[in-house]
């Protein structure tokens, strides 16, 4: 601890408030001198690498590379992904992957290579093992697509973790993504990214740190083909970035570098490499396929943090209802509580809150509850002496039970990390469906303890069950969210075995997919906030994750009228498209900032409400392929240069391109646009890609085209679904797909294909069937059949 240190803490008893500011300091310091004499202490260190190869044992899909100081297993699975795990790592146990690993291709085979290396020759790929321990990854052409050098351990001479690095070179015009999604993306720049899940309470550092779902999973898009590796170590580490250069100094080209160094944990590392929709598909495969949200999920969302109660919940549902905007979901945040205490009531604000909860649900209108971690340390309430009882929380190194602070003042912190624990969790939700919630946002689960200095979580001695390993939080923290996640999620398909589980995480790790989606919170202050936010969604969507979003609104009452709609308008196109207040800003609707801006508001909203169907689609696809709904302009043309550095747009699907302003004053905007015909869907007006268009973006819309062939399926004026057509280009054909959803259920729906064509002067839209080909079977309405195309 500095000086620093201390003058924040004694700043915290001011600013917190008395009570909670010295609960912060008192925590500060148990939690130092937990780690203090927790953990293990420094000393001096042995630095080993693999060495020389000595032998090899050939196995299915790979074998042993064993090294004069080090050994190596590699194994090429069915589905094309590699691992390779040194020093007897293997793929599991895992909290990334879901379920077993896949079979080991039986075609690969490990052969001797040129200068006593060794190689594995796959369908889609090639793995070449030099004599010292490189791993190199190619194309089934040959083209290299990444280099891992040998890697290099620091071990404790009297035992102890070993840290390690890992460095690797990709080609020099390659570029880089993911990480969980970052700030400063989704393009990553050079820069230290550090792998350490944290709440945003002090702002960003120069990378963007930190971040609440950090993740050691690379996107890495090149000339030869994209790939994605993940090195599953849950432990705190640092990446740092470098893009390389072509025709660097003498004329070569200068490699693009990761150096990855890890404080513990095994070096295994999974890599897939092809288009970037089969990359996602085989990361999909391995994690687990995205939980599918309920239909009313996808709709618009409003969360209301600070005080008030039944009164100020009705006024929302009434505003939106008198200006016309739809609203489909209200968040409770932790205000509703009982002294901002989990699953309890405050009483006062909320005497009836099942009753008001059946009364929104009947008008479509659904409860949503937010839920932290942390429990009050207090005997007697039932969640405390519940956990008590099953001895269900985190303990310090010397057996007692750690204490943190939490929004209810002093609290302990359930260890999701245990089976058992995770099952009385999960049961603890049945007192929110008795009150009415439908759903379930989570918060402070990085897990977040405030402090007033160091750092805002649980000491790093703290100890975890790891579902029978044995740890502590060094290892855990990272999955911590996401173990609560599925705490969530496995006791809600217990409770209400018949609908589709809503939980949406503030934090997350590799997998977390699974259980639910990601809240990126508000992304930060003003413009640079409002380009964040898609940075962040678009690199979780690459990391695997689809369902996510930003806060949209002024949480603590900032912002202009401009900067909220532009907000608005950009969340409307966002998997979670959810509007937030705050202390201080009012109910938070849009007719708070002048007619203009509420009739602007209002078609934005009616928009989202539109394409609900295209975004229901989108889920169910996400869900059977790991394609993310919001996918960056490069995604179908890998290749493209100019789209591997446009970060100012992106796709919505395969259908829809979006183009938000992301800066004040902006009437007009330069749109880069991938190749083929794209439709203005405010005008009308086709433009031919590749290449740049500059078009109107007045502050009433932000411009979005549709690809030439579409079909998007959207909301007819009845409350139907409409097949909305944009016509091929000439001598072109087109297509679409739609997945017709009844809301909730488990129900697999079947998926209506269809084909769009020229048929003389006519565009014919066909559903393809088992039997050929037939008519449409729903209205179609068929758009871009005006004169002209637009000039780049």
């Amino acid at each position: 601890m500095d000086g620093r240190d201390l003058v924040r803490s004694v700043e915290s008893v001011g600013t917190a408030g008395a009570a909670q500011g010295l609960r912060t300091v008192r925590a500060a310091w148990r939690r130092w001198r937990a780690d203090a004499g927790g953990l293990p202490p420094r000393g001096p260190v042995r630095a080993r690498v693999p060495g020389a190869v000595r032998e090899v044992q050939p196995g299915p899909g790979g074998g042993l590379i064993g090294f004069s100081r080090s050994e190596l297993r590699i194994v090429v699975a069915v589905n094309g992904a590699v691992f390779w795990g040194w020093d007897g790592a293997a793929p599991e146990p895992s909290y990334a992957l879901a379920g077993r690993c896949p079979d080991p291709d039986p075609r690969a085979v490990l052969e001797p290579h040129k200068d006593g290396g060794w190689r594995v020759v796959a369908e889609r790929v090639t793995v070449v093992v030099s004599r010292l321990g490189a791993v190199e990854v190619l194309t089934p052409g040959g083209v290299t697509l990444r280099r891992d050098l040998p890697p290099r351990w620091w071990e404790p001479v009297g035992g102890g973790t070993a840290r390690w690095m890992q460095r690797s070179e990709v080609p020099a015009d390659a570029r880089f993504f993911g990480l969980g999604g970052r700030v400063p993306g989704p393009r990553l720049r050079d820069g230290v990214y550090r792998l350490w899940n944290t709440g945003r309470g002090r702002g960003w550092g120069r990378a963007g740190d930190p971040v609440s779902a950090a993740m050691p999973t690379q996107v890495v898009v090149a000339d030869a083909g994209t790939h994605l590796v993940f090195h599953d170590s849950s432990w705190d580490g640092t990446v740092t970035l470098r893009e390389g250069e072509e025709g660097a100094g003498s004329g070569h080209d200068r490699a693009g570098t990761s150096e990855l160094r890890m404080d513990g944990g095994p070096l295994r590392c999974w890599v897939m490499v092809g288009t970037p929709a089969r990359v996602l598909l085989a990361w999909a495969s391995l994690t687990g396929a995205p939980a599918l949200p309920p239909a009313w999920a996808l709709g618009h969302h409003h969360a209301r943090w600070g005080g008030g109660g039944e009164a100020e919940v009705r006024g929302v549902v009434e505003g939106h209802r008198e200006h016309g905007l739809p609203l489909d979901v209200v968040h409770l945040g932790s205000g509703h509580l009982d002294s901002r205490e989990g699953f309890t009531v405050d009483e006062e604000r909320f005497p009836k809150l099942p009753v008001l909860a059946d009364e929104l649900r009947r008008e479509g209108i659904r409860l949503v509850s937010v839920v932290a971690p942390g429990v009050g340390e207090a005997a007697g309430g039932p969640v405390y002496d519940g956990g008590a009882r099953r001895d269900a929380y985190v303990r310090g190194a010397s057996g007692e039970v750690v204490r943190g602070v939490s929004w209810s003042g002093d609290a302990v912190f359930p260890d999701f990390t245990g089976a058992r624990v995770r099952e009385w969790w999960g049961s603890l939700y049945a007192e929110r469906l008795a009150q009415g919630f439908a759903g379930f946002w989570h918060a402070l689960d990085e897990p977040t303890s405030f402090s007033a200095f160091g750092e805002p979580t649980l000491p790093r001695s703290a100890r975890h069950a790891l579902d029978g390993r044995g740890g502590d939080h060094r290892e855990a923290h990272n999955v911590y969210g996401l173990c609560m996640a599925r705490a969530a999620y496995d006791g809600l398909r217990t409770l209400l075995p018949g609908e589709r589980p809503f939980v949406l995480s503030g934090s997350g790790w590799a997998g977390v997919q699974r259980y639910g989606g990601v809240r990126v919170g508000g992304a930060g202050a003003g413009w640079p906030g409002l380009r964040a936010s898609l940075a962040l969604v678009l690199g979780l969507g690459l990391c695997g994750v689809p369902y996510s979003g930003p806060d949209v609104g002024a949480v603590d009452g900032a912002g202009s009228p401009e900067l909220y709609l532009r907000r608005l308008q950009l969340g409307a196109y966002l998997p979670l498209f959810r509007t937030h207040s705050g202390p201080g800003a009012g109910g938070g609707g849009p007719w708070e900032f002048g007619a203009e801006v509420l009739r602007h508001a209002r078609g934005a909203l009616v928009e989202r409400r539109r394409l609900l169907p295209y975004f229901m689609t989108l889920a169910h696809l996400a869900r059977r392929t790991g394609a993310p709904y919001v996918r960056p302009l490069w995604w179908a043309a890998p290749e493209d240069r100019a789209l591997r550095d446009c970060e100012d747009a992106f796709l919505l699907g395969d259908g829809l391109l979006v183009a938000p302003v992301l800066g004040p004053g902006v009437d007009r905007r330069a749109v880069q646009l991938p190749r083929g015909r794209w439709y203005d869907t405010a005008t009308g007006r086709a433009y031919e890609g590749p290449g740049r268009v500059l078009v109107d973006a007045p502050l009433g819309r932000i411009p979005v085209f549709a690809r030439a062939g579409a079909v998007l399926p959207v909301r007819g004026d009845d409350g139907g679904t409409e097949l909305e057509v944009w016509a091929p280009a000439p001598g072109r054909a087109g297509g679409g797909l739609f997945v017709p959803d009844a809301g909730d259920g488990w129900e697999e729906p079947e998926i209506e294909r269809y084909a769009v064509r020229w048929s003389g002067a006519r565009v014919v839209v066909e559903r393809e069937g088992a039997e050929g080909a037939g008519g449409a079977g729903r209205p179609v309405r068929v758009r871009g059949l005006g004169p002209g195309v637009g000039q780049m």
